[in-house]
């Protein structure tokens, strides 16, 4: 519809009326239709008189424009600005009077209709009389009701839509009006179309987008330096803090606690960036937003894209964004970078999670672990290998270079390296410990006191594990009276090795039976012979006696009886019964290397003369002081004859000894079987020895002295430095027996010093506490000592302890004072020169005394055979001849 039709009264009049019979019909609806339409009919003639009205005003501007510019071209465009606001006033008031006579024919019109609508209301109202009468006719009605109800609501909607369409024309058209009302300059030409008014919005929007962009990009620098300077006045208040302080705190704390700050803040940096470019580039050129959004976002991600841009704006732009983009991806590449150092790092530091169950973990590092490490791994050989975790607090780096400087094969058993304290949780976790088989506590090297309040606070970390612990703990003590403490913490989960106490008692056994410190390597490593424990249902009811001589493969020493809790009975009586539950402990090569088998013909016999226990009394001397000196004191009176002399050698003042050992809970007063006779200098000194009887001592222990025990290395020179300066003198007040024939590294030397040493040892037992184990080859080879391996026998019985907690409670036993021990018996006390018998015999007529063989060392042979094979096969015997006993304590 054109804006002449629209003009016309009568024509717009005929359009927005409804009929007349509509109108008659349904006065009370049509009503409001009239009032509406007659509102946008008047709105459209307002816009039509404003039209045609401005139309001829610029007929007249143009004029009037057309002969001043034909008399005086110079001065027309002045005129044109003076004139402007006058012509503007003229035309407003011309259209205010039009506006006003427009507004009074409508009313006359609006005044006319509501005439009509109210006879039509009349009509209406007696139309509704009579159907209140007709009562008949009223199921007709009803019906048509509805059909016309439904024909309202049809014209209704459809009447709706004209009216949404009128009024959004109407608003576009005062746009148009307004645009014309500020920007009419009164030529004929200012008349813009819709496309130049859409050019023109167009032009402003980029204008106002470039404005846009450099306030968001001079912002924050102004906000900066605003800080700055708010800072810098505050910087003589103490007490207040600036803000610029404030922020950098703020900044620090997000960048610290949230782990994912750095790529989000890139992530935010970059897509303000983008966000900035594209503003800029719509601004400058006369691409869309969303094109210039996307161009913009190949200029951060190839600074290269660039060389295309045409004009000064976009190459400014383009050439910013560029920029801004290569300092977006250098951030992006440091951050990568840094995260993938961090990670490699991480590995190479051991900060990794473990991965494994059923493995085996150690908390802590110290000299035994590298012997340890070597029995686990012969333990784990018959598995085709195993995991071992250790951790300490130590680098990852520097613990995988010590082991691997360690000279053992592994045989195929992973060693797994990471940092970490055992005193942490998020530690423990980080290596599964609630899936570790076994956990094994090392003692630091140190003092004593700290070792074990170490161990004691690693063992309550355990125990604090909330997924708990599927395997059981074992602690390495280095004091005796904190081993209660411990197991009052740990409870069932703990299993204790105190290694001073084991290693005392073992010299002191050793001491009393030369060659023992052989055997106790051979039972407690893995690499011959060790303890099992296992359930053989097929020998229930069967008499102990019987079941010694079962196993071909195997040595039985004790049995788990299930109706005492458990309890290991070791060297049981011949005519106990095994019940249904009981486990037989055997010592054997492996747990798979045995089987119980038919039962064999075996010859008793008898034996050859009753067995005297010898009682006599032992001059011994200690040289250097332990810490757990008190223990030996008290185990020594437990073993030796009465009248028995104890002599301590070493540099601890003489008033001051008795002062430890009564702190150390030794009542001297109460000693049956020993006298102490205290001796006060220096053990590697020569002249401090000679003061002493040397060559009438039956026994000699050298100790690891307390002050240099902290060092293996540093001990053990000063363990080889006596042992060398006690055998010497020994040699030179010893009466020399005829030319002694020395075999010394393949050669053979005639009165030679190690001769003379071997000589004098065949006198009196030396036993020296040796820490490092490469001290051990140095004693094997010139075999003028017997000696014990200390770290090495403390790694062995944490191994054995480690895969199997049962076999604790064995070697207690064997260790205490009380109970059953290894002994060393001569063959006369079994049999006759060149007697042949089985080893099953042999073993037979043992246990007449309450005795189990589990070995033997034959005369001209350097180490004891424990678990011989072919047991039912008789030899020849001698009386040099030794053998291996499990016995009670004598």
């Amino acid at each position: 519809m054109s804006l002449d039709s629209e003009s016309s009264p009568s024509s717009s009049r005929d359009w927005f009326f409804p009929p007349q019979s509509f109108v008659q019909s349904y006065p009370a609806k049509s009503q409001t239709y009239i009032r509406r339409f007659s509102e946008t009919s008047r709105i459209s003639r307002r816009y039509a008189d404003h039209q045609r009205y401005r139309k001829s005003s610029s007929c007249i501007s143009d004029s009037h424009s057309c002969s001043s510019t034909s008399n005086d071209a110079k001065f027309a465009r002045t005129r044109r600005r003076i004139d402007f606001d006058r012509r503007s006033d003229l035309s407003l008031k011309r259209s205010e009077l039009e506006f006003s006579s427009k507004r009074k024919l409508e009313q006359s019109d609006v005044s006319s209709s509501a005439k009509k609508v109210s006879d039509t209301s009349r009509l209406f109202r007696s139309f509704d009389s009579t159907l209140k009468v007709r009562w008949r006719f009223l199921a007709i009605a009803a019906s048509i009701f509805i059909v016309i109800f439904a024909t309202l609501l049809h014209e209704n909607s459809s009447l709706q839509e004209q009216v949404n369409g009128l009024e959004a024309r109407i608003s576009n058209l005062n746009i148009k009006l307004r645009a014309c009302n500020l920007f009419d300059s009164g030529s004929e030409d200012d008349v813009r179309s819709p496309d130049e008014l859409a050019d023109f919005m167009d032009k402003r929007l980029k204008t106002l987008a470039l404005i846009t962009s450099l306030t968001l990009l001079l912002a924050p620098i102004i906000i900066l330096k605003y800080i700055d300077s708010k800072s810098r006045s505050l910087e003589h208040n103490l007490e207040e803090i600036s803000l610029n302080k404030q922020l950098l705190y703020k900044v620090d704390v997000f960048f610290s606690v949230h782990p994912y700050a750095k790529p989000l803040a890139l992530l935010i940096a970059t897509l303000q960036l983008i966000m900035l470019g594209g503003l800029a580039l719509f601004g400058v050129t006369d691409d869309s937003l969303v094109d210039c959004l996307w161009l913009s976002w190949t200029y951060v991600a190839d600074s290269g894209n660039h060389a295309n841009s045409e004009g000064i704006g976009p190459r400014l732009v383009s050439v910013s964004v560029s920029f801004g983009g290569m300092l977006i991806f250098a951030m992006m590449l440091g951050l990568v970078s840094d995260s993938i150092s961090e990670r490699f790092d991480s590995l190479r530091k051991g900060r990794s999670e473990v991965v494994e169950q059923n493995h085996t973990l150690i908390l802590g590092w110290s000299d035994k672990l590298g012997s340890l490490l070597n029995q686990i791994s012969i333990a784990n050989e018959s598995l085709g290998g195993g995991t071992v975790v250790v951790m300490a607090e130590r680098d990852k780096e520097e613990m995988e270079l010590d082991i691997a400087k360690m000279e053992f094969d592994f045989k195929g058993t992973s060693v797994i390296c990471r940092s970490g304290s055992p005193l942490i949780l998020a530690d423990l976790k980080k290596v599964s410990v609630s899936k570790a088989r076994a956990i094994v506590v090392i003692a630091e090297d140190g003092n004593a006191d700290q070792s074990d309040a170490r161990a004691l606070r690693t063992v309550l970390s355990l125990t604090g594990v909330k997924e708990g612990l599927r395997g059981h703990i074992v602690v390495e003590l280095s004091d005796l009276d904190n081993e209660l403490l411990v197991k009052l913490v740990g409870g069932e989960l703990v299993e204790t090795v105190v290694a001073h106490d084991v290693i005392g008692r073992l010299m002191i056994q050793c001491a009393r039976q030369p060659g023992l410190a052989q055997i106790w390597e051979d039972i407690l490593g893995f690499e011959n012979c060790e303890f099992y424990i296992k359930r053989w249902p097929q020998l229930n009811g069967m008499q102990f006696e019987d079941v010694l001589i079962s196993f071909p493969d195997a040595i039985p020493c004790g049995i788990k009886v299930a109706s005492r809790g458990g309890k290991i009975v070791l060297n049981p009586e011949d005519s106990y019964v095994l019940q249904e539950g009981d486990e037989v402990l055997v010592i054997a090569e492996d747990d798979d290397t045995y089987a119980p088998a038919a039962l064999p013909t075996v010859w008793r016999g008898s034996l050859p003369k009753d067995f005297i226990v010898p009682k006599s009394a032992e001059r011994i001397l200690l040289c250097g002081w332990r810490r757990d000196m008190e223990d030996m004191i008290m185990v020594l009176d437990a073993f030796l004859a009465p009248g028995s002399e104890l002599w301590m050698f070493n540099d601890v003042p003489e008033n001051e000894r008795e002062k430890k050992l009564v702190d150390g809970g030794l009542d001297i007063s109460r000693l049956e079987n020993i006298s102490l006779v205290d001796r006060e200098g220096n053990a590697v000194i020569r002249r401090h020895l000679e003061s002493l009887p040397l060559e009438s001592f039956d026994s000699i222990l050298i100790l690891a002295d307390e002050s240099v025990e902290d060092s293996a290395i540093q001990a053990d020179s000063r363990s080889l430095a006596t042992l060398l300066l006690i055998r010497d003198i020994q040699a030179k007040r010893m009466p020399v027996r005829g030319a002694k024939t020395v075999t010394y590294r393949g050669s053979v030397s005639q009165g030679s010093w190690i001769g003379e040493m071997q000589q004098a040892s065949d006198k009196s037992v030396i036993i020296s506490e040796i820490l490092d184990p490469r001290t051990k080859n140095l004693l094997s080879m010139s075999k003028i000592s017997d000696y014990v391996l200390s770290n090495e026998l403390v790694s062995m019985a944490l191994a054995m302890v480690a895969e199997d907690r049962q076999i604790n409670d064995v070697l207690e036993e064997l260790f205490a004072e009380e109970g059953n021990e290894l002994h060393i018996r001569q063959a006369d006390l079994y049999l006759r020169e060149g007697e042949e018998l089985s080893f099953y015999e042999v073993l037979l007529r043992a246990r007449q005394r309450r005795e189990i063989v589990i070995g033997y060392r034959s005369a001209h042979a350097e180490r004891a055979v424990i678990n011989p094979p072919a047991k039912h096969e008789r030899r020849k015997w001698y009386l040099g001849d030794v053998f291996v006993v499990i016995a009670e304590k004598e």
